[in-house]
């Protein structure tokens, strides 16, 4: 199998290093470190980054002896446990997998091919999503592999800013080295969680992001992960801090290529101040504990709390159930919704593409509702039934239309 990997030269295959993070998840250790070393590519090594844990993680990582590169540290968050890895790690190509996550055997076999190119910088999978006790939820993150772009993102991203794509959390990519040492070691106290969002985001102005259609990673859900335990709210805070402390980091990089970009367009532009502002809107146009509809393709993560109460859509006993089939189930669902209590649907700019795609569902709101507020983040309607007037006659309006095409 290796000799696929060789240059034309006969050079030595590329080696790949899997590099674990772990902080007191020793219940999911072993078969994170398992699935590192079960790869079906031969020439990877694994380093595996303790990061002060309290448990009984440190025995599980000594028990593998030589078969894999410990490093203990103190607790020092993410960020660090990323460098300390990094800095350990001998591999052409770097994969960082949460020790509560677990990889396929083919994951290094399937990504490495894409790193012949010199200019690939990154390769990216979905993961398929399971439980605590490693049950497939048949889901996959991201839902569709069709919300990850690829190729050369590196124009877009200068204009529009980061944050504004859809990527796989951290055991969804593999890196290459080359990219990771232009932008490691980073700030492990400003980046202390969340590090592979600056990954993420600084990949595509350094060169080609590539695609494996296929699930390569479990991503597990289980209620000791703190990212999943913490509210929709206090996630928005944390993103919105944490984009003022990289977004000058990558404009940096921009200068530093002799790009000239503007900081402040760029903050105002990302997904999380949009976000923010969105739900600002909402917060100002809904009363408190009112519910309503929330159409945004499941990508918010806003749940009910005292003083907002959302529902997904389409919903089933609370939880969100994927989309229409048609036009018909999309207005049946509404009208039970309706019929249960919801006062408004709120459609998320992320959704606007469904007032193109279920056209019949949206003359139907359109003929039997009115619309209390639009603009490029959010469109409101009112599920209270009410005579026709001259919007609706109209439709859509240029700030609609603005808004349904981007």
């Amino acid at each position: 199998m290796n000799h696929w990997f060789r240059k034309k030269t006969m050079s030595k295959p590329l080696l790949a290093s899997i590099v674990i993070n772990n902080y007191n998840y020793g219940r999911f250790l072993r078969q994170c470190i398992d699935s590192a070393l079960n790869q079906s590519f031969g020439n990877t090594e694994v380093v595996v980054v303790d990061d002060g844990s309290t448990d009984n993680s440190r025995e599980i990582i000594s028990s593998y002896g030589e078969y894999v590169t410990p490093v203990f540290q103190n607790n020092q968050g993410q960020a660090s446990a990323f460098n300390s890895g990094f800095a350990q790690s001998r591999g052409d190509v770097i994969i960082f997998l949460d020790a509560d996550d677990m990889l396929l055997p083919t994951a290094v076999e399937n990504a490495l091919p894409f790193f012949e190119d010199p200019e690939v910088v990154k390769v990216q999978w979905p993961l398929s999503i399971i439980d605590a006790q490693g049950r497939l939820q048949n889901r996959t993150k991201p839902d569709k592999v069709s919300s990850m772009p690829e190729g050369n993102l590196r124009e877009a991203v200068i204009k529009q800013g980061p944050t504004n794509y859809v990527w796989p959390p951290t055991s969804g990519n593999a890196w290459s080295r080359t990219f990771l040492n232009k932008i490691l070691p980073m700030d492990q106290d400003k980046l202390r969680l969340a590090a592979d969002n600056y990954l993420f985001e600084a990949a595509p102005f350094f060169g080609l992001i590539k695609t494996i259609k296929s699930p390569q990673s479990y991503y597990r859900i289980h209620v000791k992960n703190y990212w999943q335990t913490m509210s929709f709210d206090e996630k928005l805070k944390f993103q919105l801090r944490f984009c003022n402390h990289y977004f000058p980091i990558l404009s940096q990089f921009c200068k530093d290529m002799g790009i000239s970009v503007d900081l402040s367009d760029w903050l105002a532009n990302s997904w999380w101040y949009r976000l923010n502002r969105a739900v600002q809107k909402i917060d100002e146009l809904i009363p408190e504990r009112e519910p309503f509809v929330l159409v945004d393709d499941a990508i918010w993560g806003m749940e009910v709390t005292s003083f907002r109460h959302p529902i997904p859509f389409l919903e089933k006993e609370g939880k969100y159930w994927g989309y229409p089939t048609n036009d018909e189930v999309a207005i049946q669902e509404l009208e039970r919704l309706r019929e249960a209590g919801a006062k408004k649907i709120v459609f998320a700019w992320s959704a606007f593409w469904w007032l193109e795609h279920y056209a019949q569902f949206y003359d139907y709101l359109c003929s039997n509702l009115t619309c209390t507020y639009q603009s490029e983040l959010i469109v409101v309607f009112d599920l209270k039934p009410r005579i026709k007037n001259q919007w609706l006659d109209e439709r859509v309006n240029p700030a609609l239309d603005r808004g349904i095409s981007s």
